[in-house]
Order: C-alpha cells, then structure tokens, then sequence
C-alpha cells in the first residue's frame, strides 16, 4: 500500500472540508490544518490556566464565604477546561508536561496597557498577563473578558475538528456562568452610589483590554483559519458583536463604554479563542 502524499492529504482534506465534514484523526490533517490547529488549541489551553491562577487570590480575598465558594469553583472550572484543551493537545502528540514546566503561567506585568503584544514565549492572549488587583477588577474581568471568550467559542463550537467540537459545549456553558456572576455583581455595583464610580473606573481598564483580544480586522491568519474551518467569522465581526453587547449592558447598569482604537500596527493577527 502506497504512503499518502502530503499533497493527497491536502486534498482530501480540503474535500471533506468542502462537503461540511468534521476531521476526526491527526491521518486526516494536512501539516498546515495541524499546526494551525495546535497553535490554536494552545492558545486557549494556555488562557484557561493562565485565567485560573490570577483567580486563586480572591479565594482568600472575596468579601464573603458565598463568594469564596464561587470564586473557588471558577477557579476550578478554569483548570478544567485548560486541563481538558492539553488532554485534546497530547493527542495530537503535543509534549504537554516539557511545555507546562518550561513556562511560568503566573507571570504577571505591571504595566497598564500593554497593547496586543505579549510578555512571554507561552501562548495565552495578553490580557491574561494583566493582575487582577481589586475585586471590581475581579468582577470586571468576568463582565469583559468572560464575556468576549464566550463570544470566540460561539465559532470554536461548530469548528472543524470534532474532538474540539465535543468539549467546547460544557466548556461554554461554564464559561457563561462567570460571565452571569459578572452582570450580576457589575449591575450591584453601578447601582450603588457608594461603589459607581470604581465599578466605572475597572471598565476603563478591562473593555479596552478585552477589545485587543480578537485580532485585527481582515487578518491573514484569520482567513486560514476561515478556509480550514476552525473559525467562522473574521475578528472584527466577533469584537463589534461583543461591543454591541457590552453596550447593551453598561446602557442598563449605568456604565458608559470608555473609547477603543486599535493600534493597527501592533494588532495581533491571530485572536483568543477561550474562557
């Protein structure tokens, strides 16, 4: 039996792709399909982990015992789905345990704004290389990035690769939760004379934050990703989505939207997929 060509596998590949069909072994990937694949993957598997330990203090720091016990469990959930996205990785011959000591996935900056680029060799997006200081930072990156991570795994849910596909569903579902917790508090927050003006003052330092996750608008990357079916929509349409929706909210818990430009030339041209 005659070894498969790379150029055969490619077009295979790109047959099934055509036809609607999901990729269920590595045999079936193109080397292209798979480095895209696992550079994804781990871009999200790195957020997840990355999101869980700058949680772990509020553990210790949240203002109740009821708080404590769901700052826990998102920390948890969180570990979960990084664990759950390196597990799908190691299938695909991706050395996790080498990766996971080389990397200090506590690394934190103290700049204010770092842009899009990011701090250090591992692949999380950037905003997870941000502390989380106060617990309206902590409420605040579940109101924004929760919220802009459920937005990419809108796409992530209905990708072409199946074993993906069929964790992403509990994943979301997770990762809605936090965002709830987030309204929820968000909405205690604003509505308080008392705490308005700190509630304000984290979402002018988490939405321009979040709004830098999704990659720049017509991103070649992006359109590989689109032709390889492992995104749905190009950055800009998943940011401005989640602007709309952002908006919404702050209309009705009394926030307003602080300004975002993108600084074009240090855009990142691939975005966040994750929690």
């Amino acid at each position: 039996m005659s070894k498969v060509t790379e150029r055969e596998r490619e077009e295979r590949l790109a047959e099934k792709l055509t036809k609607g069909e999901k990729v269920i072994s590595v045999d079936e990937m193109s080397q292209e399909y798979k480095e895209h694949l696992v550079h994804l993957m781990t871009m999200q598997a790195d957020s997840e982990l990355a999101g869980a330990y700058g949680y772990v203090p509020w553990i210790m720091k949240s203002p109740s015992i009821q708080e404590t016990l769901t700052v826990s469990q998102i920390v948890k959930d969180e570990v979960r789905h990084g664990r759950v996205m390196y597990r799908l990785l190691e299938g695909l011959g991706f050395p996790v345990q080498d990766y996971y000591e080389s990397h200090n996935f506590n690394l934190r900056v103290n700049e204010e704004d770092i842009g899009t680029q990011r701090a250090a060799d591992d692949k999380r997006v950037n905003i997870f290389y941000y502390p989380i200081d106060t617990w309206y930072d902590f409420i605040m990156f579940n109101f924004c990035m929760d919220r802009g991570a459920g937005h990419q795994l809108e796409d992530a849910k209905d990708c072409s690769y199946k074993p993906w596909c069929d964790v992403m569903e509990g994943i979301f579902k997770e990762e809605a939760m936090h965002m709830a917790h987030g309204d929820f508090w968000v909405k205690k927050l604003a509505g308080d004379k008392a705490t308005h003006d700190e509630a304000q003052e984290a979402l002018n330092r988490w939405y321009p934050r979040t709004m830098n996750i999704f990659g720049r608008q017509n991103s070649p990357k992006n359109k590989i990703y689109r032709k390889l079916g492992l995104k749905k929509r190009d950055n800009e349409e998943v940011r401005q989505t989640f602007a709309l929706e952002v908006k919404q909210r702050c209309q009705e818990f009394g926030l307003a939207v602080p300004d975002w430009k993108p600084v074009e030339s240090k855009m990142l041209e691939e975005p966040f997929i994750p929690g």
